[in-house]
Protein backbone atom coordinates (compact mmCIF):
# COMPACT_ATOMS: atom_id res chain seq x y z
CA UNK A 1 0.00 0.00 0.00
CA UNK A 2 1.33 3.30 -1.21
CA UNK A 3 1.77 6.25 1.45
CA UNK A 4 -0.86 9.59 0.98
CA UNK A 5 0.42 12.46 -0.34
CA UNK A 6 1.88 14.93 -2.97
CA UNK A 7 3.49 17.21 -2.18
CA UNK A 8 5.53 18.54 -5.66
CA UNK A 9 4.51 21.72 -7.16
CA UNK A 10 1.43 21.39 -9.38
CA UNK A 11 -0.29 23.53 -12.03
CA UNK A 12 -3.33 21.95 -13.65
CA UNK A 13 -4.98 23.03 -16.52
CA UNK A 14 -8.55 21.46 -16.07
CA UNK A 15 -11.12 20.77 -19.13
CA UNK A 16 -13.07 17.62 -17.98
CA UNK A 17 -16.27 19.48 -17.87
CA UNK A 18 -19.15 17.32 -19.23
CA UNK A 19 -22.51 18.32 -18.60
CA UNK A 20 -22.02 22.40 -18.77
CA UNK A 21 -20.06 22.04 -22.10
CA UNK A 22 -23.00 20.22 -23.51
CA UNK A 23 -25.45 22.73 -22.19
CA UNK A 24 -23.91 25.91 -21.35
CA UNK A 25 -21.24 26.08 -24.17
CA UNK A 26 -22.88 24.18 -27.17
CA UNK A 27 -26.83 24.48 -25.90
CA UNK A 28 -26.85 20.63 -26.97
CA UNK A 29 -29.37 18.49 -24.92
CA UNK A 30 -28.67 14.27 -24.45
CA UNK A 31 -28.46 11.97 -26.36
CA UNK A 32 -25.66 14.07 -28.80
CA UNK A 33 -25.58 13.06 -32.06
CA UNK A 34 -21.79 11.94 -33.10
CA UNK A 35 -21.70 15.53 -34.91
CA UNK A 36 -22.23 17.20 -31.99
CA UNK A 37 -19.87 14.78 -29.90
CA UNK A 38 -16.93 15.92 -32.69
CA UNK A 39 -17.73 19.61 -32.00
CA UNK A 40 -16.60 19.45 -28.28
CA UNK A 41 -14.02 16.89 -28.87
CA UNK A 42 -12.33 19.30 -31.53
CA UNK A 43 -13.03 22.94 -28.47
CA UNK A 44 -11.21 20.43 -26.06
CA UNK A 45 -8.30 19.63 -28.33
CA UNK A 46 -8.14 23.64 -28.82
CA UNK A 47 -7.42 23.93 -24.77
CA UNK A 48 -5.20 21.11 -25.20
CA UNK A 49 -3.46 22.84 -27.84
CA UNK A 50 -2.99 25.79 -25.34
CA UNK A 51 -1.30 23.30 -22.69
CA UNK A 52 1.28 22.64 -25.06
CA UNK A 53 1.75 25.94 -26.79
CA UNK A 54 2.45 26.88 -22.74
CA UNK A 55 4.83 24.02 -22.81
CA UNK A 56 6.82 24.88 -25.71
CA UNK A 57 6.86 28.62 -24.63
CA UNK A 58 8.53 27.46 -21.45
CA UNK A 59 6.04 26.66 -18.98
CA UNK A 60 7.96 24.21 -16.79
CA UNK A 61 6.15 20.61 -17.84
CA UNK A 62 7.46 19.15 -14.11
CA UNK A 63 4.52 21.47 -12.45
CA UNK A 64 2.13 21.33 -15.42
CA UNK A 65 -0.93 19.02 -15.52
CA UNK A 66 -4.08 18.22 -17.58
CA UNK A 67 -7.69 17.36 -16.28
CA UNK A 68 -9.56 15.90 -18.71
CA UNK A 69 -12.39 13.23 -19.67
CA UNK A 70 -12.48 9.62 -21.24
CA UNK A 71 -15.88 10.91 -23.29
CA UNK A 72 -14.79 13.83 -24.66
CA UNK A 73 -10.80 13.16 -24.39
CA UNK A 74 -9.47 9.97 -24.71
CA UNK A 75 -7.56 10.72 -27.78
CA UNK A 76 -5.80 13.55 -25.82
CA UNK A 77 -5.28 11.42 -22.41
CA UNK A 78 -3.52 8.80 -24.91
CA UNK A 79 -1.60 11.63 -26.12
CA UNK A 80 -0.44 12.65 -22.88
CA UNK A 81 0.43 9.25 -21.50
CA UNK A 82 2.69 9.23 -25.09
CA UNK A 83 4.03 12.55 -24.54
CA UNK A 84 5.02 12.11 -20.58
CA UNK A 85 3.05 14.91 -19.26
CA UNK A 86 1.11 14.53 -16.01
CA UNK A 87 -2.25 13.89 -16.95
CA UNK A 88 -5.65 13.38 -14.44
CA UNK A 89 -9.07 11.79 -15.46
CA UNK A 90 -12.06 12.05 -13.72
CA UNK A 91 -14.07 9.20 -11.91
CA UNK A 92 -17.79 10.88 -11.50
CA UNK A 93 -20.66 10.98 -13.30
CA UNK A 94 -20.74 14.82 -14.17
CA UNK A 95 -23.63 16.95 -13.56
CA UNK A 96 -25.15 15.22 -10.42
CA UNK A 97 -25.91 16.59 -6.69
CA UNK A 98 -24.61 13.36 -5.30
CA UNK A 99 -21.22 11.64 -6.34
CA UNK A 100 -21.68 8.24 -8.53
CA UNK A 101 -18.85 6.83 -10.46
CA UNK A 102 -18.72 7.30 -14.23
CA UNK A 103 -18.57 3.68 -14.98
CA UNK A 104 -20.60 1.94 -12.12
CA UNK A 105 -18.51 -1.03 -11.68
CA UNK A 106 -16.25 -0.72 -14.22
CA UNK A 107 -14.79 2.27 -13.03
CA UNK A 108 -11.61 0.39 -12.09
CA UNK A 109 -11.54 -0.92 -15.74
CA UNK A 110 -11.60 2.76 -16.80
CA UNK A 111 -8.72 4.24 -14.44
CA UNK A 112 -6.22 1.35 -15.36
CA UNK A 113 -7.22 1.79 -19.04
CA UNK A 114 -5.34 5.26 -19.07
CA UNK A 115 -3.36 4.77 -15.56
CA UNK A 116 -3.70 8.92 -14.71
CA UNK A 117 -1.12 10.61 -12.94
CA UNK A 118 -4.31 11.58 -10.68
CA UNK A 119 -7.54 10.11 -10.35
CA UNK A 120 -9.99 13.26 -9.42
CA UNK A 121 -13.38 12.88 -8.10
CA UNK A 122 -15.89 16.06 -8.00
CA UNK A 123 -17.60 16.22 -4.92
CA UNK A 124 -20.69 18.55 -3.69
CA UNK A 125 -20.67 17.90 0.55
CA UNK A 126 -21.57 20.04 3.07
CA UNK A 127 -21.39 19.14 6.75
CA UNK A 128 -25.15 19.67 7.26
CA UNK A 129 -26.49 18.32 4.43
CA UNK A 130 -28.89 15.85 3.66
CA UNK A 131 -27.39 12.86 5.92
CA UNK A 132 -28.13 9.93 3.97
CA UNK A 133 -26.67 11.03 0.64
CA UNK A 134 -23.39 12.37 2.34
CA UNK A 135 -23.74 8.60 3.56
CA UNK A 136 -23.67 7.00 0.52
CA UNK A 137 -21.18 9.62 -0.98
CA UNK A 138 -18.47 8.28 1.98
CA UNK A 139 -19.18 4.69 1.01
CA UNK A 140 -18.55 5.16 -2.73
CA UNK A 141 -15.42 7.53 -2.29
CA UNK A 142 -14.10 4.85 0.71
CA UNK A 143 -13.93 2.64 -2.35
CA UNK A 144 -12.15 4.38 -4.46
CA UNK A 145 -9.82 5.61 -2.24
CA UNK A 146 -9.03 2.43 -0.83
CA UNK A 147 -8.74 1.14 -4.49
CA UNK A 148 -5.80 3.42 -5.65
CA UNK A 149 -4.00 3.40 -2.36
CA UNK A 150 -3.92 -0.19 -2.65
CA UNK A 151 -4.32 -1.49 -6.56
CA UNK A 152 -3.85 1.13 -8.39
CA UNK A 153 -0.80 3.96 -9.07
CA UNK A 154 -2.90 6.69 -9.70
CA UNK A 155 -3.13 9.05 -7.18
CA UNK A 156 -6.19 10.31 -5.78
CA UNK A 157 -7.17 14.40 -6.58
CA UNK A 158 -10.34 14.75 -4.36
CA UNK A 159 -12.24 18.61 -5.68
CA UNK A 160 -14.32 19.42 -3.00
CA UNK A 161 -16.96 21.78 -3.24
CA UNK A 162 -18.99 22.97 -0.21
CA UNK A 163 -22.93 24.52 -1.37
CA UNK A 164 -25.01 26.15 1.07
CA UNK A 165 -27.78 24.90 2.42
CA UNK A 166 -30.76 27.28 1.78
CA UNK A 167 -30.83 27.63 6.16
CA UNK A 168 -27.65 28.80 5.60
CA UNK A 169 -27.55 31.12 2.76
CA UNK A 170 -30.75 32.77 4.13
CA UNK A 171 -28.70 32.99 7.93
CA UNK A 172 -27.00 35.38 5.34
CA UNK A 173 -29.86 37.22 3.80
CA UNK A 174 -29.15 35.62 0.55
CA UNK A 175 -25.40 36.50 0.33
CA UNK A 176 -23.42 34.15 -1.30
CA UNK A 177 -20.12 36.28 -0.65
CA UNK A 178 -20.95 36.56 3.16
CA UNK A 179 -21.58 32.76 3.13
CA UNK A 180 -17.88 32.43 1.40
CA UNK A 181 -16.37 34.29 4.02
CA UNK A 182 -18.03 33.37 7.11
CA UNK A 183 -18.93 30.45 7.16
CA UNK A 184 -17.82 28.01 3.84
CA UNK A 185 -14.24 28.01 5.27
CA UNK A 186 -15.10 25.83 8.63
CA UNK A 187 -17.49 23.55 6.91
CA UNK A 188 -14.63 22.82 4.12
CA UNK A 189 -12.39 21.97 7.36
CA UNK A 190 -15.41 20.05 8.98
CA UNK A 191 -16.10 18.12 5.52
CA UNK A 192 -11.90 17.58 5.13
CA UNK A 193 -12.30 16.03 8.83
CA UNK A 194 -15.60 13.79 8.23
CA UNK A 195 -13.94 12.07 4.91
CA UNK A 196 -10.97 11.22 6.79
CA UNK A 197 -13.18 9.74 9.48
CA UNK A 198 -14.51 7.89 6.52
CA UNK A 199 -11.55 6.89 5.68
CA UNK A 200 -11.35 8.59 2.46
CA UNK A 201 -7.56 9.55 2.04
CA UNK A 202 -6.78 12.16 -1.13
CA UNK A 203 -3.41 12.72 -2.25
CA UNK A 204 -4.12 16.43 -3.17
CA UNK A 205 -7.36 18.39 -2.11
CA UNK A 206 -8.53 20.58 -4.70
CA UNK A 207 -10.73 23.24 -2.64
CA UNK A 208 -12.61 26.53 -3.25
CA UNK A 209 -10.44 29.80 -3.13
CA UNK A 210 -10.21 31.53 0.27
CA UNK A 211 -10.27 35.19 1.00
CA UNK A 212 -7.70 35.19 4.16
CA UNK A 213 -4.28 33.74 4.71
CA UNK A 214 -5.90 31.83 8.04
CA UNK A 215 -8.45 29.90 6.59
CA UNK A 216 -6.00 28.76 4.27
CA UNK A 217 -3.32 27.61 7.06
CA UNK A 218 -6.70 26.06 8.68
CA UNK A 219 -7.88 24.14 5.46
CA UNK A 220 -4.17 22.78 5.19
CA UNK A 221 -3.68 22.06 8.98
CA UNK A 222 -6.93 19.94 8.58
CA UNK A 223 -5.85 18.26 5.36
CA UNK A 224 -2.28 17.31 6.95
CA UNK A 225 -3.43 16.27 10.77
CA UNK A 226 -2.79 12.48 11.62
CA UNK A 227 0.70 12.20 9.54
CA UNK A 228 -0.82 12.98 6.24
CA UNK A 229 2.10 15.65 6.37
CA UNK A 230 2.80 15.22 2.39
CA UNK A 231 -1.29 16.20 1.62
CA UNK A 232 -1.25 18.90 -1.00
CA UNK A 233 -3.87 21.44 -1.40
CA UNK A 234 -4.96 23.68 -4.60
CA UNK A 235 -6.82 25.64 -5.66
CA UNK A 236 -9.44 25.89 -8.22
CA UNK A 237 -10.98 28.69 -9.88
CA UNK A 238 -14.60 27.93 -10.05
CA UNK A 239 -15.75 30.25 -13.43
CA UNK A 240 -14.95 33.29 -11.55
CA UNK A 241 -13.16 35.93 -13.19
CA UNK A 242 -9.28 36.58 -13.64
CA UNK A 243 -9.09 39.38 -10.41
CA UNK A 244 -10.28 37.08 -7.87
CA UNK A 245 -8.69 34.15 -9.79
CA UNK A 246 -5.33 36.63 -8.91
CA UNK A 247 -6.88 37.33 -5.18
CA UNK A 248 -7.11 33.46 -4.12
CA UNK A 249 -3.88 32.23 -5.40
CA UNK A 250 -2.55 35.33 -4.21
CA UNK A 251 -3.81 34.56 -0.71
CA UNK A 252 -2.62 30.32 -0.66
CA UNK A 253 0.39 30.63 -2.32
CA UNK A 254 1.96 31.74 0.60
CA UNK A 255 0.88 28.87 2.86
CA UNK A 256 2.88 26.07 3.34
CA UNK A 257 0.71 22.93 1.81
CA UNK A 258 -0.80 24.52 -1.05
CA UNK A 259 1.26 23.67 -4.06
CA UNK A 260 -0.47 25.09 -6.86
CA UNK A 261 -4.18 25.58 -8.76
CA UNK A 262 -6.24 24.08 -11.46
CA UNK A 263 -8.12 27.04 -12.93
CA UNK A 264 -10.05 25.77 -16.13
CA UNK A 265 -12.85 28.40 -17.38
CA UNK A 266 -11.04 31.41 -16.46
CA UNK A 267 -8.47 30.48 -18.69
CA UNK A 268 -10.14 28.73 -21.85
CA UNK A 269 -14.17 29.62 -21.70
CA UNK A 270 -14.02 33.19 -23.00
CA UNK A 271 -11.33 32.32 -26.19
CA UNK A 272 -13.53 28.96 -26.90
CA UNK A 273 -16.71 31.36 -26.79
CA UNK A 274 -14.86 33.83 -29.46
CA UNK A 275 -13.64 30.91 -31.79
CA UNK A 276 -16.69 29.24 -32.15
CA UNK A 277 -18.28 32.82 -33.09
CA UNK A 278 -15.37 33.54 -35.50
CA UNK A 279 -14.28 36.76 -33.95
CA UNK A 280 -10.75 35.14 -33.77
CA UNK A 281 -8.68 32.41 -35.67
CA UNK A 282 -8.32 29.03 -33.79
CA UNK A 283 -4.52 30.10 -33.37
CA UNK A 284 -5.70 32.95 -31.58
CA UNK A 285 -7.76 30.56 -28.72
CA UNK A 286 -4.76 28.51 -28.64
CA UNK A 287 -2.32 31.74 -27.55
CA UNK A 288 -4.87 33.07 -25.38
CA UNK A 289 -5.73 30.00 -23.82
CA UNK A 290 -1.41 29.89 -22.92
CA UNK A 291 -0.94 33.08 -22.34
CA UNK A 292 -3.82 32.97 -19.27
CA UNK A 293 -2.35 29.50 -17.98
CA UNK A 294 1.11 30.67 -17.80
CA UNK A 295 0.11 34.26 -16.28
CA UNK A 296 -1.83 32.31 -13.09
CA UNK A 297 1.34 29.86 -12.63
CA UNK A 298 3.56 33.20 -12.53
CA UNK A 299 1.03 34.73 -9.82
CA UNK A 300 1.50 31.40 -8.22
CA UNK A 301 5.20 31.65 -8.63
CA UNK A 302 5.54 35.07 -7.20
CA UNK A 303 3.63 34.54 -4.20
CA UNK A 304 5.47 31.93 -2.94
CA UNK A 305 9.12 33.29 -4.03
CA UNK A 306 8.02 36.74 -1.88
CA UNK A 307 7.01 33.96 0.87
CA UNK A 308 10.21 32.16 1.31
CA UNK A 309 12.09 35.71 1.05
Amino acid sequence: MRSIGFDSPLYVLPFDHRASFERKMFGFDDPLTPEQTVKIEEAKRVIYDGFLAAIAAGFPRDKACILVDEQFGASILRDAAAEGYAFACPAEKSGQEEFDFEYGEDFAKHIETFRPTFCKVLVRYNPEGDVEMNRRQFARLKRLSDYLRRESKSRFLFELLVPPESAQLEHFGGDRKAYDLNLRPALMAQAIQQMQNAQVEPDIWKVEGLDRREDCERIVATARQGGRDGVGCIVLGRGADDAQVRQWLTTAAGVAGYIGFAVGRTDFWDPLVAWRAGRIKRDAAVKRIADRYREFADVFDATRRQSAA
